[in-house]
């Protein structure tokens, strides 16, 4: 039976720190499924279309170099619901500190009393990337810094091409 896993998130924008975790979690399964959760009273910086083609951009090579299958969808109801939907058995979760380690071992409980046969895994970030958010991102791109220390190239330049002419100056 294969490995299948499921990560989920907003990817808005892929950073590195979601490329680490997608790094990490190619070694234990046959099958990554890229999860994009889409809500209506959200408006996000990217379209869903968009963050779906970055993530395919950049962690597919990711993933076929550690011999595992990748594929990206999204999801508007529960991430339990879409690991059970993807047939994954192993939800991946990323942790780069303390208060994230509290809020997803919450999210493990809960998950594991609607879900019992799906395994939560926590996978550390690497501590070259532990610092980084997609909402401090979005905020440093928003004011024309340079976020290519903190993104793949690719989503760097789509960052750039989006705040074109925007400064954080007035």
């Amino acid at each position: 039976m294969p490995r299948i896993a499921l990560y989920a998130g907003s990817f808005d924008p892929v950073t590195n720190g979601h490329l680490d975790v997608v790094r990490q979690a190619a070694g234990l399964a046959d099958k990554l499924v890229l999860a994009v959760g889409v809500h209506p009273g959200k408006t996000p910086m990217f379209v869903t279309k968009d963050r779906l083609q970055m993530l395919e951009e950049v962690c597919g090579p990711v993933a076929r170099k550690a011999g595992c299958q990748l594929e990206c969808t999204t999801f508007d109801d529960l991430v339990i619901t879409a690991a059970n939907r993807a047939g994954a058995t192993i939800l991946i979760r990323g942790l780069r500190d303390g208060t994230d380690f509290d809020y997803e071992m919450q999210m493990s409980g809960m998950n594991g009393i609607m879900a019992p046969s799906v395994q939560t895994v926590f996978l550390p970030a690497s501590p070259a990337v532990r610092h980084i958010t997609a909402t401090l991102v979005r905020q440093i791109a928003g004011m024309g810094g340079d976020v290519s220390a903190f993104v793949p190239a690719q989503v760097a330049a789509r960052l750039k091409e989006k705040f074109a002419g925007k400064s954080g100056s007035k």
